[in-house]
């Protein structure tokens, strides 16, 4: 008998995390196609004279027990904690073997990191998420307190119905006045594009049930709570206070399954994509794949199929044999590409004013969202405090500037020193450095990072029906998808396509009612919608609401 092979589009977390189940679960072969020269995707770790830059910054946090034992058992938790329930979940499982590991003595291990990012705004720091403390008061003024706080209680009486764009989603849950502050443009600055012509679903899906309530019922909850464990099941994902992080970054999680997969016997090609697909009888039966580095085409068959390559480019795939009205809409999905020039300098001369320790001279925050007008960076990265091990010297700060950008537009299209200065001259201007701080730096270019929910995203069932026909074909992942999914949502949905496979499962909603704004326990489904919301349910109920 022939071994059945899955053709895997994609060396990502949700690539990688399909080939780990398929080779631990079923007698399936992974043959994975990566078109970069690495794997980990926007979750891979860059390596620039031996200082490491995490792209976009990644905290390994999940309401998934299934997803925290899934990373556990890659690399397993620090130290004596590992056995601590105020620390672990006690219904995460620690082995024997990866007894309190100690990252001076192993390379395989994930820290617990205590969370802080703050905003920069008029020169000083306000908490993030935003809460009403001393110093976010004081910060803001009187008068303009009392403005948010009106415009808060008017939001709630009188909100907005239907949200149809994603000020509309803001204005609801932040009032209009703290939305002009903090929100409109910030959001502006990320996207490209002002927020009134952005769907409410990318609220939805990466703000979900935050609001100034829940942050105050947070807030006061957190002074007597005892949580102390990774999980924080009963935390909004925006509120976390703890995370995970393995050592050498997020890249280090995906080499080391990677690694897995190869010596179970899947495939992995770098620099190898995917340009064509062939289909007969309502399947994919065959990919073409062409070499990055010498040109070659070649043809596999396989049995199953699943796609992380952007939506765009997996139509693309299917040539003329994909109906023109769905050729159209995928022509028109947007994307937003991302930029991080890595600056290692010899110190930080922000002052911190808020009382908050800073440790070696450093700001403790993971990352800081820089609000400031006349400066484009959105966001810095503080690569210390995320691991110490991310630094080559521990004498140096090796942090990261965010810029958000289109594919050819100015900052995508400026020379790697151009950016640099840009970035140095902004630290300046913002008061977080001198120019003679500055030692060494590099840029790091990510095309389509963050999948929009503008364009013609709207009409992105006619894609999603055109894609869900073909029986085995599977859409899972950020780009996949295109959904703002964070790294857990990712692998998720990987996970429910190799189960969906085991159980013969036929339909893919499961996969993409994944992190989705919906409480399944209150609505009656068909039966035909059965199965789907008994797995969902089963599964990842705290991921979903």
């Amino acid at each position: 008998m022939n071994e059945k092979r899955a053709v895997i589009i994609g060396a990502g977390p949700a690539g990688l995390t399909a080939a780990y189940e398929l080779l631990h679960k079923t007698k399936i072969k992974p043959v994975i196609y990566e078109a970069s020269s690495d794997v980990g995707g926007i979750s891979r770790t860059v390596v620039y004279k031996g200082n490491r830059i995490d792209i976009g910054g990644h905290r390994f946090f999940s309401k998934s027990q299934r997803i925290m034992q899934w990373w556990f058992n890659i690399l397993p938790l620090q130290g004596a904690p590992a056995r601590d329930d105020k620390i672990l979940d006690r219904n995460i499982q620690v082995s024997e073997e990866s007894d309190a590991p100690d990252p001076e003595t192993t390379d395989k291990v994930m820290l617990v990191r205590e969370r802080l990012s703050r905003i920069f705004f008029l020169k000083k720091f306000f908490d993030y998420p935003l809460s009403l403390s001393f110093n976010t008061l004081s910060g803001l003024g009187l008068l303009r307190i009392i403005k948010i706080t009106l415009s808060y209680i008017k939001s709630r009486v009188l909100p907005i119905k239907p949200e149809k764009s994603l000020e509309d989603f803001f204005i609801n849950r932040f009032g209009r006045e703290l939305y002009h502050t903090f929100f409109k443009d910030y959001t502006q600055k990320v996207w490209g594009v002002p927020c009134d012509q952005i769907g409410a679903q990318w609220g939805v899906q990466r703000v979900k049930g935050l609001s100034i309530g829940r942050a105050l019922v947070h807030a006061a909850g957190s002074l007597f709570s005892r949580d102390r464990s990774v999980s924080q099941k009963r935390t909004e994902t925006s509120l976390i206070g703890r995370f995970v992080y393995p050592k050498y970054g997020p890249g280090q999680m995906w080499e080391e399954v990677a690694g897995i997969v190869k010596a179970k016997g899947g495939e992995l090609h770098l620099k190898h994509k995917v340009v064509g697909l062939e289909s007969r009888g309502g399947r994919i039966v065959e990919a073409r794949i062409r070499n990055e580095v010498s040109g070659q085409i070649t043809t596999i068959g396989a049995d199953y199929f699943f796609s992380t390559m952007p939506v765009a480019d997996l139509i693309g795939a299917f040539g003329n044999s994909a109906p023109e009205d769905v050729r159209q809409v995928a022509d028109g999905l947007s994307y937003r590409n991302f930029i991080t020039v890595g600056l290692l300098l010899k110190k930080l001369r922000i002052k911190n004013r808020t009382g908050i320790k800073t440790i070696n001279g450093i700001i403790p925050d993971h990352w800081v969202y820089i609000q400031e007008p006349g400066v484009k960076v959105g966001r810095i990265q503080i690569f210390n405090n995320w691991s110490p091990y991310m630094v080559r010297d521990e004498n140096t700060v090796w942090i990261g500037l965010e810029y958000f950008c289109n594919e050819g537009d100015r900052l995508w299209t400026m020379p790697d020193k151009d950016l640099t200065e840009l970035a140095v001259t902004e630290l300046i201007e913002i008061g977080f450095i001198q120019k003679d701080d500055v030692l060494d730096g590099t840029v790091i270019r990510m095309p389509k990072t963050y999948p929009a929910y503008f364009g013609t995203y709207e009409k992105f069932d006619m894609i999603r029906n055109f894609t869900d026909s073909f029986e085995n074909l599977f859409l899972i992942g950020r780009n996949g998808m295109h959904k703002y999914n964070n790294m857990d949502h990712s692998m998720l949905s990987a996970m429910a396509a190799v189960d969906n496979i085991i159980n013969g499962v036929k339909t893919k909603d499961n996969l993409w009612q994944l992190n989705t704004e919906q409480q399944y326990h209150e609505q009656k489904p068909t039966s035909a919608e059965n199965s789907t919301k008994a797995y969902i349910e089963k599964e990842h109920e705290a991921v979903l609401q």
